[in-house]
């Protein structure tokens, strides 16, 4: 009895809803990580198989983005060391995935930066997470997500400068 009255008190985590309100943010991270659409939705899947196993033991709506967003980042780790992807060759990594043509030319710039700032130069400007919430995301210290910001910054500010965008 007690495990229905705590499904009915958490239904902000259910996984469907978690699934139609956070879809594309995973999704999105999981690109901007893996640089390929395949190996996204890949990811997209695994992290929600992997989320219906613990969304009982949420706690908040906030808790449910974070949980959501450390497997992401968990399960793109997992796939850029496993033994398959790195003894395969990708087909494409300047596929850019963006609305608007102005927006894909930043968005290509960002997907070559190195993994580490790329990850959170996504999470600080396109989901809009704080440093500290950034940091605890992907359990590193606040300092190290400012030093990955400004790197990415300036590896951007460099990039963009020479092509003049």
């Amino acid at each position: 009895m007690k495990r229905t009255v705590e499904t009915e008190n958490c239904n902000f985590a259910h996984p469907q809803r978690a699934f139609e309100t956070y879809a594309d943010l995973v999704y999105r991270l999981a690109f901007v990580r893996t640089k390929n659409i395949s190996d996204s939705e890949d990811i997209l899947q695994e992290v929600f198989l992997r989320y219906m196993k613990v969304w009982e033991n949420m706690q908040s709506e906030n808790h449910v983005k974070a949980m959501l967003i450390r497997i992401t980042v968990n399960c793109s780790y997992s796939l850029k060391t496993s033994a398959w992807f790195k003894k395969t060759e990708p087909l494409d990594e300047n596929i850019a995935y963006t609305d608007s043509p102005n927006e894909s030319n930043v968005l290509t710039e960002v997907l070559k930066l190195p993994l580490k700032y790329r990850t959170a130069v996504h999470l600080y400007y396109y989901q809009g997470f704080s440093v500290n919430e950034i940091a605890e995301i992907l359990k590193i210290n606040p300092s190290t997500v400012k030093t990955h910001l400004s790197r990415g910054r300036e590896m951007l500010r460099k990039t963009l400068k020479e092509e003049d965008l």
